[in-house]
C-alpha cells in the first residue's frame, strides 16, 4: 500500500468583519478544522489594530435558546488593504484560498476602493488559472441580495476579455448564498455590558451577537473535484425559492411583528412572545398568508414546499425570532420602512406574491400599515411603487387592503383585531 499523502491545509479569506462574517463564515471555517489558516479583511483602523494586539483572537456571543454562549475564534490573519503591504499579503491569501467570502454592507461595495474586492478577486484567480500549484475556490457572497452573485461575477468579467473571462472560471465559482442567520454588532458600552457580553477583543467596545442556526443555503458547486472546507452549508441547484421563502416568509412576519410591537412602544422583539394574540397573528400570516402564496408557487421543488415543511420552517423561525437572548431591538428590524413597503420587498412583495395565490393577504396589510404609519402615513403608499402595475389594477387593490388595515390599526385596541375573517 503506498503511503497516504498529507492533506494541504488549507486557506480561508473573507470581506469585512461584521457579525456574519465573524459570527459565522470564519467561525464555520474553524470549527471544521480544515483550515490552516484564517484571514479577514477589514478597513477600520481600530478594529485592525485591536484584534492584532489579541494575537488574532477574538469572541463571538452565541443567542440559544437556554441563554449566551461566548465563543472563541483563534489566530485570525486581520488585514487592512487600504495599507500597501496588507495588500501584498492579501493578494497573496486570496490566490491560495480555496473560499472566500464576501459580507460586505451592500453588493455596492464591489468596485470601491482601490484596489476594489472584484478586482482582488480577479487577481487572485488569474493566479490560480495560471499556477497548477493553487488550489481553486469558491466565493460566498454575503450582501443579502437575491442576485449578489451575479453583480460580482459581472465586475469581474469587466476586467477580462473573453479568453480571460473563459479562464477564471475554471478557476473559481461565485456563489449566492441565503442566510438565515439573525445577527448584530453591538457598540454602546452600556448595551453590552446589560446585556453581558463578550467584547470582541479587550478593550474595545464591539461586541459580535449571533444566533446558534448554521443552516446556510448556497449555490449547487459545479467545479470539478471540488470539496468545501466549511461543511455546515447546503447546496441548492436553484436558491430562488429558498430566497423568496426567506424573503416574504422570514424578513416579512419579522417586520410584521417588529411593525406592530413599535407602534405600541417595545423595545425587543422578544417581548412579542409575552402576547399570545400577537403570535397568533404572526403564525397565522406566515402560514395562510405567505405560506399559502409560497407552496402555490414551488410546490414539488423541495420539502420546504408543503404544509407540515413550511408549518415546520415558520414554527422553527417565530421561536428564533422572540429568543430573548438574542436581544432583537424592534428599532434595527423597523428602519428604512420605505424600502421594506417596496414592490418586490417583504411586506408589499408579500402581499403581491398572495394575492398572485388567491389569497387577500390582510395580516401583512397590518404591518404595511403600521410601516407607512412610520413614514408619515399621508396620501397613498402606491407613490413608493415605480414598477409597472402588473396585473393591471394590483396597485389599487394593495392600497385599498392597506388603508382598510390603517384603519383596524387606529380604531382597535393592540392586537384585538386577530380574527380569522374579522374586520381586517
Amino acid at each position: 500500500m503506498g503511503a497516504t499523502v498529507p492533506e494541504i491545509p488549507r486557506t480561508f479569506v473573507g470581506f469585512g468583519f461584521g457579525a456574519i462574517q465573524g459570527g459565522l463564515f470564519l467561525y464555520e471555517a474553524q470549527r471544521s478544522g480544515k483550515f490552516g489558516r484564517l484571514v479577514v479583511a477589514e478597513v477600520v483602523p481600530e478594529v485592525v489594530a485591536a484584534v492584532r494586539r489579541a494575537r488574532g483572537n477574538y469572541r463571538v456571543n452565541v443567542a440559544t435558546r437556554e441563554g449566551i454562549e461566548v465563543r472563541e475564534v483563534r489566530g485570525v490573519e486581520i488585514l487592512n488593504p487600504g495599507v500597501p503591504e496588507d495588500g501584498v499579503r492579501l493578494q497573496g491569501a486570496l490566490a491560495e484560498a480555496s473560499e472566500i467570502a464576501t459580507a460586505l454592507p451592500s453588493v455596492d461595495f464591489y468596485d470601491r476602493g482601490g484596489p476594489s474586492v472584484a478586482a482582488l478577486i480577479v487577481r487572485a484567480l488569474q493566479a490560480k488559472a495560471a499556477r497548477r500549484d493553487l488550489p481553486p475556490c469558491v466565493v460566498y457572497t454575503a450582501e443579502n441580495h437575491n442576485h449578489a452573485a451575479e453583480i460580482l461575477q459581472e465586475k469581474c468579467d469587466r476586467m477580462l476579455d473573453p479568453a480571460g473571462r473563459a479562464s477564471v472560471r475554471r478557476s473559481g465559482q461565485i456563489l449566492n448564498t441565503v442566510i438565515g442567520k439573525m445577527s448584530g454588532v453591538i457598540t454602546e458600552p452600556a448595551e453590552i455590558a446589560a446585556e453581558g457580553l463578550a467584547c470582541l477583543v479587550d478593550n474595545i467596545p464591539r461586541a459580535l451577537l449571533v444566533e446558534e442556526f448554521n443552516r446556510i443555503l448556497i449555490t449547487r458547486i459545479d467545479l470539478p473535484g471540488f470539496q468545501r472546507g466549511i461543511d455546515a452549508f447546503v447546496e441548492k441547484p436553484d436558491l430562488l425559492p429558498f430566497e423568496e421563502a426567506k424573503l416574504y416568509g422570514h424578513n416579512a412576519v419579522h417586520a410584521l411583528i417588529g411593525y406592530l410591537l413599535q407602534r405600541r412602544g417595545c423595545r425587543f422583539m422578544s417581548e412579542a412572545a409575552q402576547d399570545a394574540e400577537l403570535m397568533r397573528l404572526a403564525r397565522e400570516a406566515f402560514l395562510d398568508e405567505s405560506g399559502a402564496a409560497l407552496i402555490a408557487r414551488y410546490r414539488g421543488v423541495d420539502p420546504l414546499f408543503t404544509p407540515a415543511g413550511y408549518t415546520a420552517y415558520a414554527d422553527d423561525l417565530l421561536a428564533r425570532m422572540t429568543n430573548p437572548y438574542l436581544c432583537d431591538r424592534t428599532e434595527r428590524v423597523t428602519r428604512d420602512p420605505r424600502r421594506k413597503l417596496g414592490w418586490d420587498d417583504r411586506l408589499v412583495g408579500t402581499m403581491r406574491a398572495a394575492l398572485d395565490a388567491g389569497v387577500a393577504p390582510r395580516r401583512f396589510a397590518l404591518g404595511a400599515a403600521a410601516a407607512w404609519e412610520a413614514l408619515g402615513g399621508a396620501g397613498s403608499p402606491e407613490q413608493l411603487w415605480p414598477a409597472a402595475d402588473e396585473p393591471p389594477g394590483r396597485k389599487a387593490e394593495l392600497s385599498r387592503l392597506i388603508a382598510s388595515a390603517k384603519a383596524v390599526l387606529q380604531t382597535t385596541q393592540p392586537f384585538a383585531y386577530n380574527t380569522p375573517h374579522g374586520n381586517i
